[in-house]
């Protein structure tokens, strides 16, 4: 994968979770600022997605922990577990804040 075809899959990830959490209805203020995505939660917790350009991962840090995430044959992919992105991102949102959000 070149750089440009990183940015498109990362900024259109990006997109995909503030549409889901707008259309979830959930309480999650969001921020989006310079490839870094900050989910705030009603107990002022949070969660942050980051992009890392250089080695063309998402990075996810939750109150648990932190992970990363490589793009594999159309899915983002832990590079530990080999857990898929949005479904372990839908889980810790649950987990962090008691709100659901399905992508």
């Amino acid at each position: 994968m070149n750089d440009s075809q990183y940015h498109q899959l990362a900024d259109q990830q990006m997109t995909a979770i503030e549409e889901a959490i707008d259309e979830s209805g959930a309480d999650i203020d969001y921020e989006s600022q310079g490839g870094i995505l900050t989910l705030e939660f009603e107990d002022s917790s949070k969660i942050i997605i980051n992009k890392q350009a250089p080695i063309h991962q998402l990075w996810l840090a939750t109150k648990f922990g932190g992970y990363h995430y490589n793009y594999v044959e159309g899915q983002w992919i832990d590079d530990r577990s080999g857990d898929e992105f949005t479904s372990f991102l839908s889980d810790a949102i649950k987990q962090q804040s008691g709100e659901e959000v399905t992508f």
